[in-house]
C-alpha cells in the first residue's frame, strides 16, 4: 500500500518533547471551528457596549468567512492531485 503523504504525521520538536499531528486536516477544522466560537462570542460580547459595536460588525463577518472555509477545508482533505511519475507514463 502506498502511503499518502497527506496522511503522514507532522512532527514538531520543542526540545526534548514531541508534537505530533496526525489527520491535519482534521485538525485544521477544529482550529477553524474554535476561531469562528471566539470571533462571534467576543462580538456579541462587543454589541453590549455601543462604543465598539463597529468591531463587534467586524468580528461577524470574520467569522462568517471563516464559514465558508469549513467547507473548503473538508473538500481539500477529500481530494489530493499527485503527479504520476513519468515511468507509469512509458510503455
Amino acid at each position: 500500500m502506498v502511503e499518502d503523504a497527506t496522511d503522514s504525521p507532522l512532527t514538531l520538536k520543542f526540545g526534548h518533547k514531541e508534537l505530533i499531528i496526525r489527520r491535519r486536516y482534521e485538525v485544521i477544522s477544529i482550529i477553524n471551528d474554535f476561531l469562528i466560537a471566539i470571533w462571534f462570542l467576543v462580538g456579541s460580547i462587543l454589541f453590549l457596549f455601543p462604543e465598539y459595536e463597529k468591531a463587534a460588525v467586524w468580528l461577524f463577518i470574520v467569522g462568517s468567512f471563516q464559514f465558508l472555509i469549513r467547507p473548503t477545508i473538508r473538500l481539500v482533505s477529500h481530494l489530493h492531485i499527485q503527479q504520476i511519475p513519468a515511468s507509469n507514463w512509458e510503455s
